[in-house]
């Protein structure tokens, strides 16, 4: 992507999301190493992103956002207001803010900066990091179009990107940024019930992350209703529907059901703490 090619990148506070996004950019080949600076709170975290990924760094806020065309903010919720208040002299209308705060409001942010600077929210998820990540977006009031257009093309290099209205944030927060904990709990239960049925534990594991990841795809792919989809393999009196009824039984729907209800709930006082 030539608009790509041409532009610097800050990411502040780069902790684990912030290290997955940029090892997932870069593994993209669109980004080169020599396009990102990024920072942290602690010169160890520094060291580690600089060995890992050979970008460069500094403790700077100030100085890495001088450098950026996109400053890309991935700080903790408790941390944006501090942050926003070092930088809000620095941020120029010509630069993009990118948050990917859980919790934090584009209205938030611009108030806190002046120079009407466009805000771009956006939840990614840790997928990302081999590329096939889900990420949300929305335009704060001073962003355009081409803001837009390209945080989509940043986000596209490392998985599958939507634009949303900003009130739906915290449920994306609770279903696809927390998501991938849930499904790996899933996996590591099917792998656990291959290993009773009698499989080697390596075996079990890779049948099951591949089952989730082909399932996953079904979806995707055929357009078809889960439930559809879950109706073909479900033969009468096969062995498929006594596992549905022993999942049934569990409350399978209800506990995942509840489990994103209060990973959103739990999204919007994440700043508060």
């Amino acid at each position: 992507m030539p608009e790509l090619n041409s532009k610097s990148f800050a990411f502040i506070g780069a902790g684990k999301m912030g290290e997955t996004l940029i090892k997932g950019i870069l593994d993209s080949g669109e980004v080169k190493t020599e396009q990102i600076i990024a920072t942290a709170l602690h010169e160890k975290q520094l060291s580690r992103l600089r060995e890992r990924l050979d970008i460069s760094t500094t403790l700077n806020n100030i100085e890495a956002v001088e450098k950026a065309d996109v400053v890309l903010l991935c700080v903790k919720p408790q941390a944006t207001e501090g942050v926003l208040a070092e930088l809000r002299r620095a941020l120029k209308p010509n630069q993009i803010v990118i948050s990917i705060i859980a919790s934090v409001t584009t209205p938030f942010i611009e108030q806190k900066l002046i120079n009407n600077v466009p805000v771009v929210r956006a939840m990614p998820n840790t997928p990302s990091l081999v590329g096939a990540g889900m990420t949300a977006i929305c335009g704060g009031k001073f962003s355009e179009k081409r803001h837009l257009k390209l945080t989509e093309n940043i986000f596209n290099l490392i998985g599958r990107t939507i634009v949303l209205d900003e009130n739906y944030f915290d449920s994306v927060t609770g279903l696809s940024a927390s998501g991938p904990a849930f499904i790996y709990i899933i996996i590591e239960s099917l792998a656990e019930g291959g290993v009773k049925a009698g499989l080697p534990r390596d075996v079990a594991t890779e049948l099951a992350a591949q089952t989730c990841l082909g399932a996953a795809k079904m979806v995707i792919d055929t357009k078809e209703h889960p439930a559809v989809l879950k109706d073909n393999v479900t033969t009468p009196a096969g062995c498929t529907i006594d596992g549905i009824l022993k999942l049934e039984e569990g409350g399978v729907r209800v506990t995942l059901i509840k489990a994103i209800v209060e990973a959103a709930k739990r999204a919007k006082c994440l700043i508060n703490d």
